[in-house]
């Protein structure tokens, strides 16, 4: 894996926690809404809304530089479309970015032909 592949999929798995955090606090914010006189809603809203458009965007660059199948690709675009989902995003992110580094050591080392 390449540097930039290594920084699109480090930037993504970044942004997927958060996303997924604005995105509970905006139901949570939907809900009080309704239910009392607290109105978050348009501040979350814009914040879950910024948080998402990067998540599109470097989903879109991981895509490109990781050259995912359309399985893969989509199913990290579901998952930030589902209110925990970017927790999810985040670890499997995190557990591909861990294989990659022990797979390139054991390549530079010769222990396997990984």
């Amino acid at each position: 894996m390449d540097i930039k592949t290594a920084t699109a999929l480090r930037r993504l798995r970044l942004v997927s926690a958060p996303e997924a955090v604005s995105f509970l606090l905006l139901l949570v914010c939907s809900v009080l809404k309704r239910t009392t006189d607290f109105n978050a809603v348009p501040v979350m809203g814009a914040v879950h809304g910024l948080l998402f458009v990067l998540y599109v965007i470097f989903w879109a660059d991981a895509w490109n530089r990781a050259k995912w199948g359309i399985g893969t690709a989509a199913l990290y675009f579901v998952l930030s479309i589902l209110p925990t989902g970017g927790f999810f995003a985040e670890r499997r992110l995190r557990r591909e970015a861990e294989d990659a580094i022990i797979a390139s050591r054991a390549r530079r080392e010769g222990v396997v032909g990984a």
